[in-house]
């Protein structure tokens, strides 16, 4: 940050200037070592600030965090101090929004502040379960394990991610592609063989007259259609965006047929991961439990967990009450109770949330298998309706035609 000043010098002089520090109490400092005695120090904010705009579309990917998280404990590992193996990294990133945080966070511990604390200034960066545990790690000596381990985290959060959308990349292109050649077949072919038609004035089978039809429908009342359309959707996503709304949606997809399961198997595989690791670096269940409420964007997952802290605050351990709520699947209750009789509740946990992500890839695959035969059935009954409907007409026309 950059400060501007004006204090008397050694020979009492008044002097104005500026110069960047961490923050405002460095800065005095800074003038103290210069023998200046500060009268006034203010904070410069720029009209126009480069750096901000710039970080505004900069977005930090999962993977540069990953990678970040390796490669420092490899470099504490090897007898790097902390300040060294950050400048170190500075200096290879290329991004420039991580390279500014980074940079940050050197100074931020030069100035006495731990890892921790100098991490949670950047939530863009790195997230609230992510300085938690750096915290515990700088509390137990082991912070090159526990930045393995939140690599290996956000390493498994980013391959099933993944594979849910090379899963549905294809649908999608399926859709496209049947909408844009549907639409080329109505919009430019149809109106030419309607004009012939009128033109020999025969008699039309009736699945051209449906066809004629609806696409006189569309012409007529299309724009309304999708005026309506696109009322409904805004409506529907600003009440998504509510609370209540929130709540309604993100409960309402674990019951969809076929990929509800799969929704409700990949938040609880996390959750299970979060647990599993933020047990497994030592903090107490009911930060961990809190964490893990952090750490989900499911308001049914938030309701249930946090109903499921309350009841451990209250004595009640964590089976018994997951127990009685539905989203809790039987063999996370099980293991749960486990992990709590024998103190091993992170070998546990992760070994549920392989289990439920081994059963979620198996489930998405067998669900896209399903989706894309079924679509192209859907797509190949539509084209031909309109296949029919064109050479049908024709060989009537031609059989009603006198030569």
């Amino acid at each position: 940050m950059e400060y501007a000043y004006v204090a008397y010098s050694e020979d009492r002089r008044l002097v104005k200037g500026k110069l960047s520090a961490t923050g405002e109490e460095a800065a005095t400092n800074l003038l103290s070592y210069g023998g200046y005695q500060v009268v006034s120090l203010k904070q410069v904010v720029p009209f126009f600030n480069t750096a901000k705009l710039a970080a505004a579309f900069s977005q930090i990917k999962l993977r540069e965090i990953i990678m970040f998280s390796r490669q420092l404990a490899l470099l504490l590992e090897s007898g790097t101090d902390i300040v060294t193996s950050l400048e170190l990294l500075q200096s290879q990133v290329t991004n420039r929004t991580l390279k500014k945080i980074i940079g940050d966070v050197a100074s931020d511990i030069r100035g006495g502040t731990s890892l921790s604390v100098a991490l949670s200034r950047h939530p863009r960066a790195f997230s609230a379960i992510y300085h938690r545990a750096i915290a515990a790690g700088e509390q137990g000596g082991n912070l090159e394990i526990v930045l393995r381990q939140m690599a290996d985290y956000m390493e498994r959060r980013v391959t099933t991610e993944n594979k849910i959308k090379k899963a549905l990349t294809y649908p999608i292109m399926v859709v496209i592609v049947a909408i844009l050649v549907i639409g080329i077949l109505v919009t430019f072919v149809l109106p030419t063989f309607v004009s012939l038609f009128t033109a020999f004035g025969a008699d039309l089978p009736l699945a051209t007259r449906l066809l004629i039809g609806l696409t006189d429908w569309l012409n007529s009342y299309g724009l309304y259609l999708m005026a309506v359309i696109a009322v409904v959707a805004v409506l529907g996503f600003v009440y998504i965006k509510t609370p209540a709304g929130k709540y309604q949606w993100d409960k309402l997809s674990f019951s969809l047929p076929v990929l509800g399961r799969i929704f409700l198997l990949n938040e609880l595989s996390r959750c299970c991961r979060t647990i599993a690791l933020l047990f497994k670096v030592g903090l107490p269940l009911p930060e961990v439990m809190a964490m893990a409420i952090h750490g989900t964007n499911n308001k049914a997952i938030v309701e249930v967990l946090t109903e499921v802290q309350w009841a451990l605050i209250r004595g009640e351990g964590l089976a018994r009450p997951m127990a009685q709520r539905k989203l809790f699947l039987p063999l996370m209750v099980q293991m749960v109770g486990v992990g709590e009789e024998t103190g091993n509740l992170d070998n546990t946990l992760a070994t549920v949330a392989q289990s439920y992500e081994t059963e979620s890839d198996d489930r998405t695959s067998a669900a896209v298998g399903l989706i894309q035969p079924a679509m192209i059935v859907i797509i190949g009954v539509i084209v031909g309706f309109v296949a029919v409907a064109l050479f049908s007409a024709m060989y009537g026309i031609y059989g009603q035609v006198e030569f």
